[in-house]
């Protein structure tokens, strides 16, 4: 019986509270088959829950609860989220498996983040020393987003990119260190294709192979 309250309260809890991330889940995931599927079975919107409790108790000073009950997050989520970081609304977490949000790091609404995103430090300065994240953002798997840098509203940051410095608002990034391969001031289309994302380095790289077999065909046309 005790369960069956717990879980009833749980659910309350979800549907008042944490209305607009479990909006944002069952719109931007094809997955999502129905409300309760995302309250009882999605990590990240439990991680984003266990968040918001541990940043409350954060900003009343209570020591050591607060990281102790983010270290439990992690263990039963998979995601680590300092309890300092701020959060705004419509959070969507996808998968949730290796994501990292540090302490001083702040994430405008309605931004994504899929599995294996860090917004972390570059060194052990004190202040403000993670990214803010603008609205609108959508973060791919892997990406790596670190030191006291913004990423402006509506941007794309492709999977597996390395960000070190700012990010201007409307752009698509993408590569190690991330390069902006678009940016048009129109609000980037959040279908969360990785897929069609141009990256600049493997452009690069095409240019450099077709240089050189041009350079090839030149040198065989001398030697004849």
């Amino acid at each position: 019986m005790a369960i069956l309250w717990a879980m009833a309260g749980f659910v309350v809890l979800v549907a008042v509270f944490f209305s607009e991330e479990v909006r944002s889940a069952r719109e931007r995931d094809p997955a999502a088959k129905g409300y309760w599927q995302v309250v009882f079975l999605y990590p990240g919107l439990h991680a984003i829950v266990m968040h918001r409790i541990n940043h409350f108790l954060w900003k009343l000073k209570i020591p050591l609860l607060p990281r102790a009950l983010s270290q439990l997050a992690r263990f039963l989520t998979g995601v680590e989220i300092h309890p300092g970081a701020t959060i705004g609304r419509g959070l969507f977490i996808d998968h949730g498996m290796g994501v990292v949000v540090g302490e001083t790091s702040v994430i405008g609404d309605n931004v994504t983040l899929f599995q294996g995103v860090t917004l972390g430090g570059t060194g052990k300065g004190a202040g403000k020393r993670h990214p803010t994240i603008g609205n609108n953002v959508v973060i791919g798997a892997g990406a790596k987003v670190l030191g006291n840098i913004s990423v402006g509203d509506s941007s794309y940051i492709g999977a597996n990119a390395v960000i070190l410095r700012d990010v201007p608002a409307n752009a698509t990034v993408v590569g190690v260190p991330g390069h902006v391969t678009k940016q048009d001031g129109k609000k980037i289309d959040l279908t969360l294709d990785h897929i069609h994302v141009s990256d600049p380095v493997m452009q690069h790289m095409k240019d450099l192979i077709r240089r050189v077999k041009t350079l090839e065909e030149k040198l065989e046309k001398s030697k004849e």
